[in-house]
């Protein structure tokens, strides 16, 4: 076959798949229909997991798993807003690393309400202004976002999802060549993130704090003696060109984030769970509340403190562990660390990312 025979082929194959996709649609807004009559949300995510890792497990290439994911999450995504469109809100303004989170999780298919603060996008969630929210909890580098933890305390939203993004940073400016940075702006957590680059670089340039990358970014489109530490999403959104790529000092450097919702997610078969408790101040409390996991051979995935608001010098305890709540072996195991700790709050149960 030549390249013309090979095109017509590919355009063939193009009006299948159409076809099929729109076959999926209209039993998409079947299945939409059905949700409504019965009260059920429009988004389960651990539907979504299922079909992922079952198509993923029965692909014999040479499609690669990442390109099947990110294929088949598009797909979802213009179905399930067939079904009932979606609100996400995240910490904004547009081109942030949670908007990417929440593009790699939710897809195009959207409506995206950008938050000034993390705080704000809990107050989305909670007020039934967005129907999820995305916040990150956790970096590789820089450890646990605080506010994130202390806002899990109070919240009665529960935690639908996971996922963890590579953390990219890029040196944004107009600026000709790093002789004409006079100033390097972001979010305090990127400009950690870049302290030896910085330090290495542009050891006399100052930097200036902002509340987020993107709007790093915007202020160095306005300015060429300015220079941001930003993603490519906020250089092709703002229209700044690179002008030093992966400049972060970790090049394992990734961020965990949370998907807040408002329904508990069911078990997909591969999930986690997050908990945090309060526990006596005596010897031995830490083990005596942990040993019905290992008892069960549930395993732990992180462990975390927070001083407790009151009283003074008393600390909250944030665990993940491998498990569904809805499991007996899990609900077992917490109906006794309820009975040892002197609180207990489950905070979601959902697919591990």
């Amino acid at each position: 076959m030549n390249l013309d025979d090979w095109r017509s082929r590919i355009n063939d194959l193009d009006n299948q798949i159409l076809n099929l996709l729109n076959k999926r649609a209209e039993a998409a807004l079947e299945i939409g229909d059905l949700k409504r009559r019965q009260e059920l949300p429009a988004y389960a995510p651990e539907r979504e997991a299922e079909i992922l890792a079952r198509l993923v497990a029965r692909s014999d290439g040479p499609l690669t798993a990442d390109a099947i994911r990110a294929i088949w999450r598009e797909i979802l995504s213009g179905c399930r807003a067939l079904e009932h469109p979606l609100t996400v809100g995240y910490l904004g303004p547009p081109a942030t690393f949670t908007h990417q989170a929440a593009l790699q999780q939710f897809g195009a298919s959207v409506e995206y309400r950008p938050a000034r603060s993390i705080a704000d996008v809990f107050d989305e969630v909670e007020r039934g202004r967005a129907h999820f929210g995305v916040v990150p909890v956790e970096n590789t580098t820089e450890g646990a976002v605080n506010v994130t933890l202390d806002r899990l305390i109070d919240t009665d939203a529960v935690i639908t999802g996971e996922l963890s993004l590579p953390i990219a940073q890029h040196l944004l400016s107009r600026a000709e060549g790093l002789a004409d940075v006079k100033l390097v702006v972001s979010h305090p957590q990127a400009l950690a993130q870049c302290r030896r680059w910085l330090a290495d670089h542009l050891p006399d340039v100052p930097t200036q704090e902002m509340a987020s990358t993107a709007a790093a970014a915007e202020l160095a489109a306005g300015d060429a003696a300015v220079a941001a530490i930003a993603s490519d999403l906020a250089a092709r959104l703002y229209g700044v060109p690179v002008l030093r790529p992966r400049i972060e000092d970790n090049p394992h450097n990734a961020t965990r984030f949370l998907v807040l919702g408002r329904h508990p997610a069911g078990p997909s078969g591969r999930d986690k769970t997050s908990i945090l408790f309060v526990m006596r101040n005596q010897p031995g409390a830490l083990h005596d509340i942990l040993e019905p996991f290992a008892r069960r051979g549930l395993n732990l995935t992180k462990i975390e403190s927070r001083p407790a608001r009151r009283p003074p010098w008393e600390y909250v305890i944030f665990v993940d562990f491998e498990g569904h709540r809805d499991t007996p072996v899990v609900a077992s195991a917490l109906a006794e660390i309820g009975d040892r700790a002197l609180f207990l709050k489950v905070l979601g149960s959902y697919p591990a990312g």
